[in-house]
C-alpha cells in the first residue's frame, strides 16, 4: 500500500525520511485493521447477513437496509486484504492505473461505497415516511427489498465509467474517440457528486424532517405496529458514522479531480502526503464494514433473539424443537 519508490539517491534526505515515517505510520495501521477490524467485521457482517436471512418473517424494513450494508460490508472484506497486503505494498507496480487488478478492486469498491451510502440515505427516508405515515405501507419490507435491487443496479452502472476507462487503456492505439475518456479526475467527479454529495443532501434533508416531526407528538406515536424507538438511535448513530468515515475519502477525490493527476504535483514532499492521507482516507473506508455491524448488533434489541432462535434451530437439527417458543409475526409497517 505504500512505497518510497518515488525518491532516489540525489533527493533530499529529510524528504525521504518524510516518506518513510508516512510509510511506517500507514503499515501500524494497516497490520491493526487486518489483526483486530478485518475478522471482526468479516464474522459480524455475515452474522448480520444469516441470522436475517434466517428470520425472514420478523424482519422489518430497517433490518433489509442493514443486510444490504452487510454485504457491501463483505465485498469491501475482500478487498481489504488485496488492496492493503497486495503488490503495491511490496513494491510490485501492479496496482497501477492501468492495470486490471487495480481496475477490478476500484469497481467492487466504488459499488461498495455507493451502496453503502445510498441504503444509509434510502433508511434515513423511509423512517421519516415510516413515522410520518405509519399505515401506507411505502416502507414496507416488500418495498425495500426491491429498492435495495435497484441500489446495486445503480451503483454497477455507476461504476461502469471505471471499467471504460480500463477498455480504453488497451484499445487507445485503435479508437481514436477512447483518448477523450482516459480522465481519471472525471471519474473522480463522477463518484463525488453521485456518491456524496447528493447522499449527503437527502440524509440532511431526512434528518432535518425526522428532528421535526419528533417535536411534534402525535396518538400515532402510541400505535404498536411502530418500529421500536431504539431504531431512531441506531439510524442517527449509524448515518453519522457512515459520513465521518467516508468523507476523508469523497474529499481526496474532490483534490485529485481538482488537482489533477497524480504525478502533476510540484513536490515530492506534497505529493507524498497526498498519497498518505489518500491511503489513510481508504483505510477509514474499509473500517465502516466494521463499526456499522457492531452499532447494529448492540443497538438493536431484536437482533440477540434472532440470534438464539438461530442457534437454538441448529442445534435441534432438522427435527426442530419440541418446546420451542412460536414466533410471534411483528407487523410490519
Amino acid at each position: 500500500m505504500w512505497s518510497c519508490m518515488l525518491y532516489n539517491e540525489t533527493d533530499d534526505h529529510v524528504d525521504h525520511q518524510l516518506c518513510q515515517d508516512f510509510g511506517l505510520i500507514l503499515s501500524v495501521f494497516s497490520l491493526i485493521y487486518l489483526i483486530i477490524c478485518f475478522p471482526i467485521g468479516l464474522c459480524y457482517n455475515a452474522l448480520l447477513v444469516v441470522v436475517n436471512l434466517s428470520n425472514k418473517v420478523s424482519m422489518t424494513m430497517p433490518d433489509v437496509y442493514f443486510v444490504n450494508i452487510a454485504i457491501a460490508g463483505l465485498v469491501l472484506n475482500a478487498v481489504a486484504p488485496i488492496e492493503l497486503l497486495g503488490p503495491g505494498y511490496t513494491r510490485w507496480p501492479v496496482w497501477d492505473y492501468n492495470n486490471e487488478v487495480y481496475i477490478t478492486l476500484l469497481i467492487l469498491f466504488n459499488v461498495s461505497s455507493l451502496v453503502i451510502m445510498y441504503s444509509t440515505t434510502l433508511l434515513s427516508l423511509d423512517y421519516y415516511i415510516e413515522r410520518a405515515l405509519p399505515r401506507t405501507y411505502m416502507s414496507s419490507v416488500y418495498n425495500t427489498k426491491h429498492v435495495c435491487g435497484f441500489i446495486w443496479g445503480g451503483a454497477v452502472l455507476t461504476s461502469f465509467s471505471s471499467l471504460l476507462f480500463y477498455v480504453c487503456n488497451h484499445v487507445s492505439t485503435k479508437i481514436v474517440e477512447c483518448s477523450k475518456m482516459q480522465n481519471k479526475e472525471a471519474a473522480d467527479a463522477i463518484m463525488m457528486f453521485i456518491g456524496y454529495v447528493v447522499p449527503a443532501v437527502a440524509v440532511l434533508y431526512a434528518l432535518a424532517l425526522i428532528l421535526r416531526i419528533r417535536k411534534e407528538a402525535t396518538p400515532l406515536d402510541q400505535d404498536s405496529s411502530r418500529l421500536d424507538p431504539s431504531i431512531h438511535q441506531l439510524l442517527l448513530a449509524s448515518v453519522c458514522t457512515q459520513f465521518v468515515l467516508w468523507t476523508p475519502y469523497y474529499t481526496t477525490l474532490l483534490v485529485h479531480t481538482l488537482s489533477g493527476a497524480p504525478g502533476t504535483y510540484p513536490s515530492k514532499p506534497r505529493a507524498s502526503t497526498y498519497y498518505f492521507l489518500r491511503r489513510l482516507s481508504e483505510l477509514l473506508a474499509f473500517s465502516s464494514s466494521t463499526v456499522t455491524p457492531l452499532m447494529y448488533r448492540q443497538m438493536n434489541k431484536n437482533f440477540s433473539h434472532k440470534l438464539q432462535r438461530l442457534l437454538r434451530r441448529l442445534h435441534c437439527g432438522k427435527q426442530g424443537c419440541a418446546h420451542e417458543p412460536s414466533v410471534v409475526q411483528q407487523v410490519v409497517t
